[in-house]
């Protein structure tokens, strides 16, 4: 629960239709195992102590009586586990029969839950024996809290607040979840008793998906599988946990498989504090417990590339979307202001690369000639043969108009005006060289009536690694929003549709060290000077920046997420050094963003001071330092 992380289940036990005992001793069996795996919440399908198909016999009291002494036994023999344990049951109330959860912790029934909406389609025929839940009374006998306008809620964690539906719920247009949300609960449960059909799966799990999307929550899904009747149905316990769409887990169909995942209430609840549409108006009773606060072991998968999806055909698709809205934005600001020139600094690096090709995207949408994009290398003291020879090959395979400006004399010009000795390399002496290059690129787009094209990315605002008023501005930004990691995948994604040569070219700009090449070469004439050498792994950086911006997280959770993402690849103290770095460069570096360039935007984290991030240039650190400081004393 450390962190916002909550182990959760989803069991599917055999059943054998009407013995309650048999299956209340696989309920406990799961239970017990999920216990011993760290799982605060289990959940089964509907119906689970009986089993869903019983028919008929659902009206004998035999049957009644047993599954309410079997309910009992549960209570009774996990009072010492610290799980809360929702089980499907059939309990009377003023002698009607409702289809209910019954959620059990700490040797009682929290609450019992019943169906809201009962099928009368098909093959089901729940009609017949049970009645709507939209009632709020005792149990019967059992004197616990009793309706469908309930939440529950933990007193040391109020994050986990959960709710309950049952299985036609999650299909109505009025769905009992939307209440529950709205009332607060950041998870919903799901006893389920789904019949297979052809295409169900898929459907299913869709629902799933997007029904916590919607809702801001984690979801989950406990299906009813085999030992159900096959008179004339088959279950196959299709077990899913989703959270704010994506989902989690998901178990194998006709296996009775239990999945166990951890889902994160603090991004949840982040994402619920930053949508400001999501209300929470709905008065419920809320029931309350309490668990120990205890670290949860992670063995959910948490992407080291968040900005990039796992799937190869996604991130094609992903790739392709991006880049047609990169040249869309610039085409739509060309079209408005009546531009048909573009000018933009080629360097040979990955981020002028890509916006070469946006740019010629863009061009493209408009119908105008690409020899309309003025692409200028400016070689100076640390231009390496590499990657000026890559800038003039890509210049001339788009079909741009090249010109080689070199910057030398005029840079050395420049220190002897402000009184610099050259022999000092310092921000000075690299700053120099960036200024004199912006300074060409906005003289010549005003000569030849264009727009000068920024290359800079996200991963570089975010850090500040641009020269202010140097490559740090421009008339139009395609990359602002693009983080380093990404920017490789589109790259990769032009040269995968494009011809052999161009291709070859793009590949080894992808191979080149990143590098702003402000510093003379080594004695073999390659880069001296590496950007993640000097700042740290880019990966490392968008990684921290996703949580950082998207869900607000504290250093120490994103600490504790790297360690696990990054796990065998870089050691405790190297991702702690370059996490501290990047909220010391963040924070000092904020007065750049806070003039940016207008330039597209792309996904959902962006640092413009218009529609992305805002925050004061002067804002103050040390809150973050402070907890930098005391997660640093627990590093060995």
């Amino acid at each position: 629960m450390k962190d916002g992380f909550l182990k959760i289940a989803c069991a599917t036990p055999d059943v054998r239709v009407g013995d309650c005992d048999y299956n209340t001793d696989r309920i406990l069996e799961l239970i017990s195992q999920a216990h011993t795996q760290g799982v605060k919440i289990i959940c089964f399908p509907e119906l689970s102590i009986t089993g869903y198909t019983c028919g008929d016999l659902f009206l004998q009291e035999t049957l009644l009586q047993s599954a309410q002494e079997n309910l009992e036994r549960i209570v009774k023999e996990t009072k010492k586990m610290k799980i809360v344990s929702i089980v499907g049951v059939p309990c009377c109330c003023r002698n009607k029969l409702y289809n209910c959860a019954a959620v059990i912790y700490n040797g009682t029934v929290l609450g019992g839950v019943p169906k809201t909406y009962i099928p009368d389609y098909g093959n089901a025929e729940e009609m017949r024996y049970f009645h709507a839940g939209h009632v709020s009374e005792n149990m019967d006998e059992m004197y616990v809290p009793f309706g469908t306008n309930q939440v529950f809620y933990c007193e040391v964690f109020p994050e986990l607040t959960f709710g309950v539906e049952i299985c036609e719920d999650l299909y109505t247009a009025d769905s009992p979840s939307v209440q529950l949300a709205k009332a607060g609960a950041t998870l919903i449960f799901n006893l389920s008793a789904s019949p297979a059909s052809a295409g169900k799966p898929e459907y299913r799990r869709m629902m799933v998906q997007a029904k916590s999307a919607s809702l801001c929550c984690a979801y989950a899904f406990a299906d009813a599988g085999i030992g159900e009747s096959t008179t004339d149905l088959v279950f196959s316990g299709h077990n899913l946990i989703a959270e704010n769409g994506k989902l989690l887990a998901e178990s194998e169909l006709f296996q009775n498989q239990m999945i166990v995942t951890e889902i994160d209430l603090h991004q949840i609840c982040a994402e619920r504090r930053r949508c400001n549409t999501f209300t929470t108006d709905e008065e419920m009773f809320r029931v309350e417990f309490s668990m120990d606060m205890e670290e949860t072991t992670l063995t959910r998968p948490i992407p080291k590339n968040p900005f990039i999806p796992e799937d190869s055909a996604i991130r094609s698709a992903r790739c392709k979307d991006i880049l047609q809205m990169q040249a869309v934005g610039l085409m739509s600001r060309m079209k408005t202001i009546g531009c048909k020139n573009a000018v933009l600094g080629l360097s040979g690096g990955l981020d002028s690369t890509l916006a070469l090709i946006v740019t010629a995207h863009a061009f493209d949408l408009l119908g105008l000639d690409r020899s309309g994009i003025h692409t200028i290398t400016m070689p100076c003291f640390g231009t390496t043969d590499r990657t000026y020879q890559n800038a003039c090959e890509l210049a001339k395979k788009y079909g741009s108009t090249l010109r080689e400006i070199r910057i030398e004399d005029s840079v050395r010009q420049h220190f002897k005006d402000i009184g610099h000795d050259e022999s000092v390399r310092n921000a000075a002496y690299e700053n120099a060289q960036a200024r004199e290059r912006t300074q060409i690129l906005m003289d010549i787009a005003n000569d030849v009536n264009g727009l000068v094209v920024g290359t800079g990315d996200l991963s570089e605002l975010a850090l500040g690694w641009a020269t202010y008023n140097g490559d740090h501005m421009s008339n139009y930004g395609v990359n602002g929003s693009i983080p380093k990691t990404l920017v490789r995948h589109l790259v990769r994604y032009e040269a995968e549709h494009s011809e052999k040569e161009l291709s070859d070219i793009l590949l080894d700009i992808l191979d080149t060290p990143v590098s702003p090449e402000l510093l003379p070469p080594d004695k073999q004439g390659k880069i001296a000077q590496k950007t993640e050498d000097l700042v740290g792994p880019y990966e490392l950086h968008d990684f921290f920046l996703y949580y950082v911006i998207r869900h607000g997280f504290t250093p120490s959770k994103i600490f504790r997420m790297a360690k696990h993402a990054f796990a065998g690849e870089y050691e405790d103290a190297v991702i702690f050094k370059w996490l501290k770095t990047f909220y010391r460069r963040f924070f000092t570096q904020q007065f750049k963003r806070s003039c940016l360039p207008d330039g597209v935007g792309v996904g959902s984290v962006g640092l413009s001071p218009r529609t992305g991030f805002r925050m004061p240039s002067d804002a103050s650190m040390n809150v973050w330092m402070k907890e930098l400081d005391k997660l640093e004393e627990t590093i060995s």
